[in-house]
This record gives structure tokens, C-alpha cells and sequence, in this order.
């Protein structure tokens, strides 16, 4: 029995059988990651979105290193200057003007709804219960942020969810508009649908929806979770989409907020965010010393010029893979935007994430044809083309 056989053993010995785990991965470093065997992997998924600046980036182990050192965890009973440092740089590259930190992509927007109902009631209020999201979208496994999902076969085993969310084909404005009224407490729209199928807004959706939720009190609330932190060439993905004072009333985000750690975040205005007040919403863990640490060093890298150096990667792989288009039968289509970007099949993509696996490269899927790439945003020219290279033995 070779090593990772072993350890996958023990795995299903102790887990519950929600994970079913094909590798054993031990170390990584930059683009890549080697299992318990020795072999080497280049990693176009990136720990589902969540290592943007690779494996273990040196800046990024040295903060953490210094850090765990120093103090690891006081509660938010307390401050500790590096979260502090961290909430200060993320309000700087974001442009909001108030943060709330947490764990993970589920539990931000989970803040984030929570927080648009009490925005409704205590400041202006009105008794804003409802919700308005799309057909496809995913936001987490939480039972409020599960209520948001529009995956029927996500929420059904766990049914009833959160009452009033009522789900619209993405990019049907006219559809919104009927749906939005005065019990709309928010509209949650990703600026891609990552899970829902890599598929990008349609040009001037955002902007709609942002008249819409104003001329009916609703706010918009934007989920970057997978999309944001510099993964389209912007530090949001949305930035795209809307122009001048335009912008949503909340953002959440995670994954590679915490360069690899755990750690999760809303920001938003002033005006909302004064909505939260004492004991309105509180984490153990959220703004952890350790995983803060890790994220100021991944702001200060995206600040450094990485943004820049991702979007050039972002369309480099692109045009990669549209020339893998041209020249392979089974690819139909490829969508997305940046660093995140999907592969359009003519067959189911389970299957070739598996033999492209096997060919050393990790993707993932969205969708039942869709093979997903969401690269870390060090991407070079060599690693696309071993990426798709592996795709085209895989596909033949």
C-alpha cells in the first residue's frame, strides 16, 4: 500500500462520507503542490479560489510565522494591532468604508444578509424580509446563505430555508424588477457565477440591478468570494461593470482574502455598516491575529502590482484556451472573466477533471460541462501551456 493509499484509508475510517478525497497532498510551493508518493501537480484551481498568491508565498509564510509567534488569538473582546492593520488596508483597496470579519465565504454572506435586514428595520424602519437572487448562484452551505443558493438539489435536503427568496434567471432584469418590492430587503448577484457555471454578468445587468434596488430601497449586496481579491484584474470583480458612484452596498469576500487561511469579510458604507451595532452579530474566531496576518501580506502583494500581472495572465489563458477550441471537437465554448474562466464541453466535465488529474494538472468543475480554472495570480506563460496540454491529452 503506498503512503497516500494509506492515508486515504484512515480518511474514510474517520470522516463522514460528504468528501471523497483522490489525492494526498503534503507540500506545495508556488504553481504547484506533490502528493504523499512524491508526484508533482500543477495547480490550476488553486484550493478552490482560495490560494490567489500560490503555495506558501514567502511573504506570506514569514507574516504568519512572526505572528503565531507573537499572539494568536484574543477574541474581538479585544483588539490586536495586526487585525486592525488588515481592516485599515482592506477599506483602503476597497473603497467601503466599514468592515466585519469572519471565517469563510458562508459566513460573510450570512453577515451580509443579516445585516441588510437590520439596515431596514433599525435605520429606516421598515420590516424588509425578503430576498432576491438567481437561478445557478451558489453562496455557501449555511442554512441562511444555503436559502440564497439557487440550486434546488443544494437546499432541498434541508428544507424549509429562510422564507420570501425568490430566485430569477441571471441577467433577466425585467424578471428582478417584478420581484423586487417593498418587503426586498437585498438583491445578491455574483459578478460571475463561479459554481453556477463560470458564467460572467451580461453587460449592463449590474447596473440595472443597482437602479433597480434604489428606486425600490433594496440594497445590493455583490458576493466577490470567488471572484474578487484581484482574481479578474480587479480587486472586484464588479468594478467591471459599474462606474462612478455606482457600486454595491455591501461585498462579501474570502478565499483568497486569507492567502490561504481562514478568513472572511463584508465591507460596506458607512451609513449600513453603522447598522451593526453591539450585539447585533458576533464571530469567536472572526479577525483571527494569525489568519489577519496572512491577509495583510496578500493586500500588500495585490497592492505591489499583482493586480496588473493577473489580468495579463488572466487573458493569456484565455487566448490559450480558445485556441485549444479551435482545434478540439469537444471543447463548445469558454467563458468567465480574469483568472476565473470555464472550458465549455461537449461531454460531462467529471470525468476529464479526473483524467487531467491524472495528466498532473488539477482543475475542477461548474456544472455538469464546465471545467473550471480559477489559477492562483502568479500564473506564468509555461504553466498555461502545460495546463492545456494536459486538457488536450485528456479530451483525445
Amino acid at each position: 500500500m503506498s503512503d497516500s493509499q494509506e492515508v486515504l484509508a484512515r480518511w474514510a475510517s474517520c470522516f463522514t462520507p460528504n468528501y471523497a478525497p483522490s489525492r494526498v497532498f503534503v507540500r506545495g510551493a508556488g504553481m504547484h503542490v506533490w502528493d504523499a508518493d512524491g508526484r508533482r501537480y500543477l495547480d490550476m484551481l488553486s484550493g478552490l479560489a482560495v490560494n490567489g498568491f500560490g503555495h506558501c508565498h514567502p511573504t506570506i509564510v514569514d507574516a504568519v510565522r512572526d505572528q503565531v509567534g507573537r499572539i494568536s488569538h484574543v477574541s474581538n473582546l479585544y483588539a490586536v494591532p495586526t487585525t486592525v492593520d488588515f481592516a485599515a488596508k482592506l477599506l483602503d483597496l476597497s473603497g467601503y468604508d466599514r468592515t466585519f470579519l469572519c471565517n469563510s465565504g458562508a459566513e460573510s454572506v450570512e453577515a451580509a444578509l443579516k445585516l441588510a435586514r437590520v439596515y431596514a428595520r433599525t435605520l429606516r424602519g421598515e420590516e424588509r424580509h425578503a430576498y432576491v437572487s438567481f437561478d445557478r448562484a451558489f453562496h455557501g452551505r449555511t442554512m441562511g446563505a444555503l436559502s440564497v443558493t439557487g440550486t434546488a438539489a443544494y437546499r432541498e435536503p434541508f428544507t424549509p430555508l429562510l422564507e420570501g427568496v425568490t430566485f430569477c434567471a441571471y441577467g433577466d432584469l425585467a424578471a428582478v424588477s417584478a420581484a423586487v418590492n417593498e418587503h426586498t430587503a437585498a438583491v445578491i448577484v455574483e459578478a460571475v457565477q463561479g459554481e453556477g457555471g463560470v458564467v460572467p454578468a451580461p453587460p449592463g445587468f449590474l447596473a440595472g440591478l443597482r437602479d433597480i434596488c434604489d428606486q425600490a430601497g433594496a440594497l445590493l449586496i455583490l458576493d466577490e468570494v470567488q471572484a474578487g481579491m484581484g482574481r479578474t484584474g480587479r480587486f472586484f470583480a464588479w468594478e467591471s461593470h459599474l462606474e462612478g458612484e455606482a457600486r454595491p452596498d455591501i461585498c462579501a469576500l474570502s478565499k483568497s482574502l486569507g492567502g490561504g487561511l481562514p478568513l472572511g469579510a463584508i465591507v460596506t458604507t458607512e451609513e449600513v455598516g453603522s447598522a451593526m451595532a453591539p450585539g447585533t452579530h458576533a464571530t469567536t474566531f472572526g479577525g483571527n491575529p494569525v489568519a489577519c496576518a496572512a491577509g495583510l501580506a496578500g493586500l500588500r502583494l495585490l497592492e505591489d502590482g499583482l493586480l496588473d500581472s493577473a489580468a495579463q495572465a488572466g487573458e493569456a489563458l484565455r487566448r490559450a484556451l480558445n485556441a485549444l477550441r479551435s482545434r478540439c471537437d469537444a471543447v463548445v465554448d469558454v467563458r468567465g472573466q480574469g483568472l476565473l474562466l470555464g472550458l465549455v464541453l461537449d461531454r460531462p466535465a467529471k470525468p476529464v477533471v479526473a483524467d487531467v488529474l491524472d495528466e498532473g494538472v488539477i482543475t475542477g468543475r461548474a456544472g455538469e460541462r464546465v471545467l473550471r480554472f480559477a489559477p492562483p495570480l502568479i500564473l506564468g506563460e509555461d504553466d498555461i501551456g502545460a495546463a492545456v496540454d494536459a486538457v488536450e491529452r485528456a479530451l483525445s
